[in-house]
């Protein structure tokens, strides 16, 4: 079974856009959108420096519209999603591409969605000064009492021995200090808040107003939400899910325990991929990743899809 990932921020690199934009219709698609979301999404991906695309409101955006670019090439439609993946996610932000991915949303849907909620996470995280720091190492029963000490939140729980913190800009420089037990590094992450946290709950509202012009289909592949690690099949459940997550921890961990349970013996990142597949390669031993980092990598991407076909029938939502 095949599964199909998109990154969260922090995955995006200066000019990582590049490449992609050879492709026939990329940059068509990309200008289409950056006029209807008002961002210059071509100008974002090619000539801004690390600074410009470290900014919230630009950062997200940016990654859905590239994971979206990236994962069209090998799934033009809802109906080779449906034929070829068995499970879709995404983590933090990505899950507004999984969710189009899916069919609950449409890309242009995603896109406007995601745009209004990297400017109201930007305008949460600008009240106070917050960041987030990746621990690598370490056994939860130590790190979670520890960061709990410090008074941050475990943001994302990985898995694979990472969990991320999040906090005040003080609280995060505390901990770079003093790592838990174990602990074998602690990385600042080029973020702008601390999102999944009780800092982001302006943006929850802001995004509740936001989906209520929308009306989502069920997805047509499983979903799986970053909440629980759960395979949503009702539309409006999953868009709930967008909402609330904005200020709840994301546990990527349980999501990859349920592409195990499902049976996955592959998984494509979309673009800007290599974070997810790096965990997947600790965390699901035996199943084959691939990372979309440039259209060199779709011909690979094609081939794993096609064997994945070929081991195990793609699985419906049902």
């Amino acid at each position: 079974m095949l599964v199909l990932v998109a990154p969260g921020q922090g995955a995006q690199t200066p000019g990582f856009l590049i490449p992609w934009l050879d492709l026939p219709g990329v940059e068509d698609q990309l200008r289409e959108w950056s006029a209807a979301i008002d961002l210059d999404l071509v100008h974002y991906g090619t000539k801004a420096d690390a600074d410009e695309i470290r900014d919230t409101a630009v950062a997200q955006p940016l990654l859905v519209a590239a994971a979206l670019i990236s994962a069209r090439q090998l799934f033009p439609g809802t109906a080779e999603v449906v034929a070829r993946v068995g499970a879709t996610a995404g983590h933090s932000v990505g899950e507004l591409a999984a969710a189009a991915l899916a069919g609950t949303v449409s890309d242009a849907e995603a896109m406007t969605l995601v745009r209004r909620r990297g400017l109201a996470m930007a305008e949460a995280a600008a009240v106070t000064e917050t960041g987030m720091a990746a621990l690598l190492g370490g056994d939860e029963d130590v790190v979670l009492p520890h960061l709990e000490k410090l008074g941050l939140t475990p943001a994302n729980v990985n898995g694979a021995g990472q969990i991320v913190a999040a906090g005040t800009a003080e609280q995060i420089a505390t901990l770079v200090e003093n790592k838990p037990e174990g602990t074998r590094r602690v990385v600042p992450l080029k973020v702008a808040g601390a999102f999944h946290t009780h800092h982001m709950a302006p943006a929850v509202s802001a995004l509740e107003a936001a989906v209520t012009a929308l009306s989502p289909a069920d997805p047509r592949t499983r979903y799986v939400s970053n909440k629980d690690g759960q395979a949503v099949t009702s539309g409006q459940e999953v868009v709930r899910r967008l909402v609330g997550q904005v200020a709840n921890p994301v546990r990527w961990d349980r999501c990859m325990e349920t592409f195990q349970q499902l049976g996955a013996t592959a998984l494509i990142e979309a673009a800007p991929g290599g974070t997810l597949t790096g965990l997947a390669k600790r965390a699901l031993p035996g199943v084959k990743t691939l990372a979309l980092k440039t259209p060199d990598d779709l011909d690979a991407a094609r081939e794993l899809i096609t064997n994945a076909a070929d081991a195990a029938p793609a699985a419906s939502a049902e």
